[in-house]
Parts: structure tokens; sequence; C-alpha cells
């Protein structure tokens, strides 16, 4: 086995690939990020191209060898986590036939419901379909049809010619992997969200052959399942040369991003929770228990540590309103455009939300761009500012976008604490918004809880992934996770700010609820 104590992390986001060197204990030591396209179509299609993704981490890779940042030892391991529930449609030499299908896609919503619904229905749900489902996976393939179940099933009818040429359908972290190594194999938690599985042993999750049935999927188009821990392989000799390393450097399972930020945040003993906030959001922790909350979307599903589960949620819209926000409003490429926008785009806007009072001057901002999942699934819902006056001004509505985020996080946070039955003392913030004093801030205020924001925010999916391959080559044990994840700053909640926050958050849901049906009737002929 090598002695190098280094690891290469591949992270890929929504944004693109983030590739970087890592120690087996969590310590950064550089990285680099290569932007990838989204290609958005109508009726609700979310693309991006494989082949754009592995470039990315190619040319990620020769910035950080160029600069010196390769160990003189080499690597110990690759890890990858990435973008979850998306599909990769393969043929027999691992290339894929298509785009891959990713998480924002909604167009198998329509196929999803035929597959899940019966004469009797709940919620949408065949009763006895959906017992199944509960009592095997912990959840239910959501009825937006934003999981891999829905998006095969709308390839396999709107992509015919592809089916015959089809060998497995991938999930993207599954589909590196392959990039990688050569070996078509999922991870226990990876494939989770297909529905597909039996969860109730989280150390042997398997194929369950009425799960396949009744979502009407068969287990010759998806691959063998192993532990994330595992090692999956070796580097081949065509990944190593495009990379840079050795051949035959081991490969790990890995995880998703919402497994590895789990890991990564340092919150990982059970019920130390964490926030992440990069283009999507959600609340998570670890749990002893498997349990459902299927009205709100929340789960505890297999962990990609050994024997443990996890709350898995998610909100659509968090980093992605600040994107928004910087390319559509403030900074656009159109002829009312100033150009594009500065490198310190985002510095800007704090600095001009933190000029601001608590409460933006009354203006509340609501930011589901891309419908949303938890605690509501409502995929016809749109964002918007509210009671914007003639007094108001853009520092106001940059400061309201921040905390109408902060609002949909204590929505999910009412959710989440009902469902493990505890209140958290504290929350780990991570994703790129952990870069924000402010923004930290404002959920502490929001949320009223304390937030900690730790090192290397934006890393902590890949910091996960290097922990995990710690643990995989057995050079880090999983009591000494949470010693590895430095905290840079704890930001308590202001309470002079409580009232104007639990004002706006009843503001904030009352908007939900008022508008939820005047949204539904116009998205019915939405081509977005």
């Amino acid at each position: 086995m090598s002695t190098s104590d280094y690891v290469l992390t591949i992270d890929l986001g929504t944004s693109g690939p983030k590739t970087a060197v890592f120690t087996l204990d969590g310590r950064y030591v550089d990285g680099e990020f290569e932007p990838v396209d989204l290609h958005l179509s109508p009726g609700g299609g979310a693309e991006q191209a494989p082949a754009d993704w592995w470039a990315g981490v190619v040319a990620g890779a020769r910035r950080l060898r160029e600069r010196g940042a390769f160990p003189d030892e080499g690597f110990a391991a690759v890890s990858v986590t990435s973008q979850w529930s998306g599909t990769v449609a393969v043929d027999r030499d691992g290339a894929p036939l298509c785009n891959s299908v990713i998480w924002m896609d909604s167009r198998g919503a329509d196929a999803l419901r035929a597959a899940a619904g019966g004469r009797v229905k709940v919620e949408g749900y065949d009763p006895r379909k959906l017992r199944r489902w509960i009592q095997l996976t912990g959840g239910a393939p959501s009825m937006s049809g934003k999981d891999p179940v829905a998006h095969i099933l709308w390839l396999r009818t709107h992509r015919p010619e592809l089916n015959d040429r089809t060998w497995k359908y991938l999930e993207p972290k599954d589909w590196l992997n392959l990039q990688l190594t050569g070996e078509c194999v999922a991870t226990y938690d990876s494939i989770v969200v297909h529905w597909v599985t039996d969860n109730r042993n989280p150390s042997a999750v398997h194929y369950d052959p009425e799960l396949l049935r009744i979502s009407g999927l068969r287990r010759e188009w998806l691959p063998d399942l192993v532990p994330a821990t595992s090692v999956i392989g070796s580097l081949t000799a065509s990944a190593a040369e495009e990379l840079g390393l050795a051949p035959g450097v081991p490969v790990v399972g890995g995880t998703p991003d919402v497994q590895s930020a789990a890991v990564g945040s340092g919150a990982v003993e059970d019920h130390e929770g964490h926030i992440y906030l990069g283009t999507s959001s959600w609340l998570s922790c670890h749990v002893p228990y498997k349990r459902t909350d299927l009205f709100h979307g929340v789960a505890s599903l297999p962990s990609p540590l050994p024997g443990r589960y996890f709350v898995a949620n998610e909100q659509e819209t968090a980093g992605a309103c600040l994107n928004w926000l910087r390319d559509q409003v403030l900074w656009p490429q159109d002829a009312l455009g100033g150009g594009a926008a500065p490198d310190d785009a985002f510095v800007r806007m704090d600095a001009l939300a933190a000029e601001r009072p608590a409460g933006s001057n009354g203006v509340v901002f609501t930011p589901w761009l891309n419908g949303e999942r938890t605690p509501v699934e409502d995929h016809t819902i749109r964002a918007g500012w509210h009671h914007v006056s003639l007094r108001n001004d853009r520092g106001d509505l940059v400061r309201a976008v921040l905390e109408g985020v902060a609002y949909n996080s204590r929505w999910l946070l009412e959710v989440v604490e009902k469902f493990t039955k505890q209140r958290f003392p504290w929350l780990n913030v991570i994703g790129g918004g952990g870069n924000s004093a402010l923004w930290a801030q404002i959920h502490a205020d929001v949320l009223d809880r304390p937030v900690r924001r730790v090192e290397h925010p934006i890393r902590a999916n890949a910091r996960g992934a290097a922990l995990l391959a710690g643990i995989a080559l057995g050079r880090v044990g999983l009591d000494e996770l949470g010693g590895k994840v430095s905290v840079v700053e704890v930001h308590e909640p202001d309470r002079a700010h409580r009232k104007v926050y639990d004002d706006g958050f009843g503001a904030y849901t009352a908007l939900y609820r008022a508008n939820k049906k005047v949204h539904r009737q116009i998205g019915l002929g939405d081509a977005h």
C-alpha cells in the first residue's frame, strides 16, 4: 500500500467540478474549479454533458500539477463526490449516449406518477406501492419527477432510439468512477434515490425485485452495489495519463455531495447538525434509525459511514438565488448590462446588504426559482420580491435574498427538528455560503441557533471525500472524524433581531399559502 498521505478529490457540483489535493485526514492543500454549462429546456429539462465534467476534472488536475500542488510521493487514493440524483445513460464501453439528466430535471413527472399510482391513491401513490417503498427504502420517488427512476422512464419513452444501445444508467459519481477505473458500480448511498433498494440494513443494501417491478426498471439496467468506503479499483493507464497521476492509484467508492458534506462538515455524531448553502440547500445530521416523513420530504437514508443513517432533504435554490441575482439583475449580459460581473461580486453584494437593517426595510424574498422539494413538494411555486415600495432600493433587494434563503432554512429546520425529536444546539454551515460572515449571522438570527463557520466551507464535500478515503485505506478511524474539522467563527443569535425575523418568517410562510394556488395556475402553461 502507498505510504503517501495525499488524496486527489473530485467534487462535481452543478456549477462544475472542483479538483483538489487533500491529506487523508482532511487537510486542504490546494484546489481548482472548472465551470461547466447547464442546459435548460422547456418542460423542465435540465442537462449537462458528461464529457464537459471529465474535461473540467482533467483541466483542474493539469493546473494543480503545473503549479506544483501534486505531492512528490504521489497519491494514496482518488475519491469522488458529486451532485446526486442524476442519470447518465452509457453503452457497453461506458460512453455516454446523451447528456446527463440532472437533479433539477422534472420531465419524468408524468411517467413517475403513472408508475407510482393506482386505482386508489394517497398523495398520488398507490397505497400498496407506497407501503413497500417506505418499508424498504425509507422514502418514495418524488412526484416532481426529479429522481433517477423518473429520468430513466423519461429517457426510455422520449429517447427510444437509445434503449437498445443503453447498457447501464449511472449516477454522475458512479460514471466518474467508471471513467477512472473501468469498473461499473454504484455505492449503497448513491443508489438510494432510485428507490429500488432494500435499505433496512445500511451495511448490506441490495436491489429488491418487487421495487424494481413497480418502478418499471430492470436489474440489468443498473450497476452492482458496493460500500462507499470500499476500494472499487485502480486508476487506469489512460485516466492516469490524462490526470497526470501514476497508474494503479486506488479509487474509493466515494459518495454523493449530500453525504460527503455530512462527513466534511465536522458534525458527524448522531444529532449534530449542519446546514449546506451551495447551489441548493439542505439541513442534515446523522441518526441511528430509519424513519420517514413522506409528507414533508424528509427521510433517514444510508450514510457512507458504515452502519449509519443520515437525514436527507433538499431545498432547490440557495446560492443559485445569488447567482441569479448577480447574473440576471445586477450584472446582466444584455443591452442594459454594464459588462461582466466582477470577481468580487459576492463580496460587494454582502457589503451592500450589510448596510441595510434586519428585515430589509419590509421587503421579503421567496427563493423558489425552481420550485421546492422540502418541506413542501411544489414544482410550480416561483420566486419573487414582496412588499416592495418606492422607498426601497437594491440594497434592500439584495439583503432580502439573503434573508429569504434563511427563512426557507427555518421552514426546513422546524420539520427536521420534529423529525429527529431534538433541538439542534448549533449548526455548522458549509458550502460557498459559509464564506459569508453576514449570511451566517443572518441564519443564526433567523434560525435562533448558533451557526458555526468551519474552515474552507466550500471544500466540505471534498474534505468528506478525502476522509472517506482515509477510512477506506484504514488510515483514519470513525471516532476521529469530528476532530478533523476546525471551527473558525461562531455566530450567536442577536436577540435584538428576534421579533423582526419572527414576523418576517410568519409573512414568508403566509406568502406561500396565499400564492401557491395562483402559481400553480400560471405554471400549468409555463414552458420552463
